[in-house]
């Protein structure tokens, strides 16, 4: 149990089979929405991003993926957007790949007249922005990171002023900490529910949100905790 809160409160890792369970029982067993603890998500990921553009404001690339950390990201991308900021959505594969609640969130922005940036477009937006969000893989991940992904991944690190990853920084295996490719270094990252336990490791400052699923979901899995989140919605962790 590396992780704690500033106040020294321990904080649980769980890995990514575990988080798949814990995902599991909160969708079909306590019937929480997976929309719903998506919009939780990115919500704390835009107020993150906020938080570390501060009061100069700035533009904002971020980089999705099809899966949940993917959805994430275009909901984030959708609280962006509605605070005024300049925001360059960017796919790791053509739209009409998208399925499930990733595809959703990408409807939400279409019909709010957001475009997908064409892959000509990427590297300028990641240049123009102060923060890049990435949201491209998460605790999937399944070997290194290949195709579009990886070339994002590494764009990304050559040009990108600041990062913000989702739950995990794509490439970094969520379990072990390893990377068996490229890896996103990012400055922040904002992880889910509970630190994956790859991330005892992970560069920059950790923080975690929030995203409405009831410790009695992890009851089940024999994770027994205090209430670590007080009247906040994201907390910052440290490592010990």
């Amino acid at each position: 149990m590396p992780f704690h809160t500033q106040d020294g409160t321990a904080v649980p890792a769980v890995t990514a089979e575990q988080m798949r369970e814990v995902d599991r029982i909160a969708v079909e067993e306590f019937g929480l929405g997976i929309l719903q603890m998506m919009e939780n998500a990115g919500r704390n990921l835009a107020l993150n991003a906020l938080d570390m553009l501060g009061q100069t404001g700035g533009q904002v690339t971020v980089l999705a993926g099809a899966g949940g950390n993917g959805g994430g990201g275009l909901c984030c991308a959708r609280h962006l957007h509605n605070r005024g900021l300049v925001v360059w959505p960017v796919l790791d594969r053509d739209a009409t790949a998208l399925t499930g609640a990733a595809r959703d969130q990408l409807r939400i922005l279409q019909a709010a007249g957001l475009q997908v940036a064409d892959p000509s477009q990427v590297k300028e937006a990641i240049c123009r922005s102060q923060v890049v969000v990435d949201a491209l893989i998460g605790y999937s991940l399944r070997g290194m990171p290949r195709g579009r992904a990886a070339e994002l991944i590494e764009l990304c690190n050559q040009h990108a002023v600041r990062v913000l990853s989702l739950d995990v920084p794509s490439g970094l295996n969520a379990t072990t900490g390893e990377a068996p490719g490229s890896v996103i270094r990012p400055e922040r990252t904002l992880t889910l529910a509970l630190p994956k336990a790859g991330l005892h490791s992970v560069p920059g400052e950790l923080f975690l949100a929030d995203i409405g699923i009831p410790p009695e979901v992890y009851g089940r899995l024999g994770l027994s905790f205090e209430p670590f989140f007080g009247q906040q919605y994201w907390i910052r962790l440290v490592v010990k």
